[in-house]
């Protein structure tokens, strides 16, 4: 295949295939998908773009630039799973293009498009990369910042544009998620300068123009909201900020080594074919070179670390580490392909260096039929086993299929995985969202809800707060003792509307006592059962394994 074609495929194709073509066949995920979505919609909707609000209360724990993004998405293909997830799933590609510029940069083309070929197809990337979060949107600003940084100071040719560029996607950064996005680009490349020994290059990190394109960028939001909310720079810099990385204000108490595991089995399929790209690796064999090797580990190192002694760890926080992985990787693999060509074939490669690939083949295969040994969220036979017999069999392939490929030409090896386990992720979207939109989605309570609940009527929900239920139904839903992060907000809601769509069980059971006919939906399990003793006359609408639609009455016979 000429190299404009495998081009093609690795920088084009599978990333549309992969990140773009399924955007639409899954529902918008709980919570975060819902809440963001959410606020974009109401920038819509109520023409503020400076101040977010979430259920009409302000939400000053991100700033704009996703909510922008998604919001102008909305106007261009209507409020839907694709252009909500549109943002990330861009960015996500633009990581894939990236590294593969890096390795171009410090190697060749080759080397950048096994570089990219690994990234699309991390386990992590395509989860992270296909979900309406912030933080995907975050690894890629923050990248190109780097990128931009390392490039100005590693070209013999010294290009100010780059320096302008460093600035230019910091700004973006913070836009896209706060103070890290400065922190992470600029620590990254001062370090790296003064463990290369060239602590005397760290003053031209800093620039008047720089300064000047990130005060262009950045500051006029922060001025408007401070403007329309004074208490905004408190709750963002304090609260949202260094309380929230210094405290376990979010309940958080995960250990240093969270990350650890997150990072293997984001890296799979890859991490686990590794033994057998190092084995025969020449003694001495210099495969990176020295200021390669920093920059990478840098990069690395810092955010790794930064986020691991952090009181606050989420999975998606680490995605910028993948960058320098993925070219790690792609060079491993690169040059052992180099090797099994010269070698005629390379012969057979002795089980205990493909023994992960073969193990982690076997785990996928099991991972399958998981689902049907669940107590809780179990599915049957009868309506499972048609989702998995494509990946399942994919699965099979891999096992056998690259390693034949390598003995029998002596090339393809490869090309052979990344191009299986691509099929395996596409092959495992719909499986997916068959196991999780149950109960991991507001899109069936939703379809139930404009089913069952009159146009006009208000829809309560109780002890739960599920975003997308707004945002698919178009109904602002009253809340019953889950106002969780919007409390903030909710406190500088004029006292009736506070009232009116945020309540307390108390206030609720009254207005139930006075109202005949209210409409709620609530979680399976507990809440459910204590609003049965409350409300005796209750009529079970619509429910599934994790939520029912209920209709409450004063009196009368309960339903079922």
């Amino acid at each position: 295949m000429q190299e404009r074609s495998i081009k093609t495929v690795v920088l084009i194709l599978l990333p549309l295939m992969l990140y773009l073509i399924p955007l639409p066949f899954i529902p918008l995920m709980e919570p975060d998908e819902g809440r963001y979505s959410a606020i974009s919609s109401a920038m819509n909707a109520t023409g503020d773009y400076v101040t977010p609000r979430l259920k009409a209360a302000v939400y000053f724990e991100k700033p704009p630039l996703v909510y922008w993004a998604t919001a102008l998405f909305f106007r261009i293909f209507g409020e839907n799973e694709f252009s909500s997830r549109l943002f990330a799933a861009l960015c996500a590609w633009g990581c894939i293009l990236l590294v593969y510029r890096m390795g171009l940069f410090f190697h060749d083309a080759r080397t950048g498009l096994y570089a990219a070929a690994v990234l699309t197809t991390f386990l992590y990337h395509v989860v992270i990369g296909r979900t309406n979060i912030l933080d995907m949107p975050l690894a890629f600003f923050v990248s190109a910042a780097i990128w931009s940084g390392f490039r100005f100071f590693a070209s013999a040719e010294i290009k100010k544009r780059r320096l302008y560029l460093l600035y230019l996607f910091s700004a973006l950064a913070f836009l896209a998620k706060g103070l890290i996005g400065i922190v992470f680009p600029f620590g990254i490349l001062t370090i790296w300068l003064l463990i290369s020994g060239r602590r005397r290059e760290v003053l031209s990190l800093f620039s008047a123009a720089g300064i000047l394109i990130f005060t262009a960028v950045s500051l006029p939001w922060l001025i408007l909201i401070q403007r329309e909310n004074p208490d905004f720079f408190r709750f963002f810099f304090i609260q949202e900020h260094l309380l929230r990385y210094a405290t376990r204000m979010h309940g958080h108490n995960e250990p240093f080594y969270f990350y650890l595991p997150i990072l293997l089995a984001g890296a799979l399929p890859w991490f686990a074919f590794l033994p057998e790209a190092i084995r025969g690796l020449r003694k001495g064999e210099k495969l990176f070179s020295s200021a390669e090797m920093r920059f990478l580990a840098t990069w690395f190192v810092l955010i790794f670390l930064f986020f691991s002694i952090s009181s606050s760890k989420l999975i998606p926080y680490i995605a910028p580490v993948f960058l320098p992985i993925a070219l790690g990787f792609g060079h491993f693999f690169r040059r052992y392909e180099e090797r099994i060509f010269d070698t005629g074939g390379g012969g057979c490669v002795p089980l205990r260096y493909r023994l992960t690939g073969i193990v982690q083949s076997i785990l996928f295969m099991a991972g399958l039929f998981v689902p049907l040994f669940l107590r809780k969220h179990r599915v049957s036979w009868d309506s499972w086993w048609p989702w998995i017999v494509a990946p399942f069999l994919i699965q099979i392939l891999i096992l056998f299929l690259p390693d034949r490929i390598r003995r029998k030409t002596g090339r393809g090896w490869f090309a052979t995985v990344y191009l299986l386990f691509a099929l395996f992720l596409a092959s495992t979207t719909l499986p997916a969202v068959q196991f999780l939109a149950p109960y991991k989605s507001a899109y069936p309570l939703s379809q139930a809800i404009m089913k069952n609940v009159p146009a006009d009527a208000t829809l309560y929900q109780y002890g739960m707060s599920l975003y997308g239920v707004d945002f698919y139904t178009g109904k602002r839903t009253p809340i019953v003792d889950d106002i969780g992060e919007v409390w903030y907000g909710s406190q500088r809601l004029p006292a009736a509307e506070r009232n009116r769509y945020f309540l307390t069980t108390d206030s609720f059971l009254s207005l139930v006592r006075e109202t005949d006919g209210i409409y709620c939906a609530t979680k399976n399990g507990d809440k459910l059962e204590r609003l049965r003793k409350k409300v005796p006359a209750l009529r079970v609408l619509w429910h599934n394994d994790a939520y029912t639609l209920v209709l409450l009455m004063r009196s009368g016979e309960q339903g079922s």
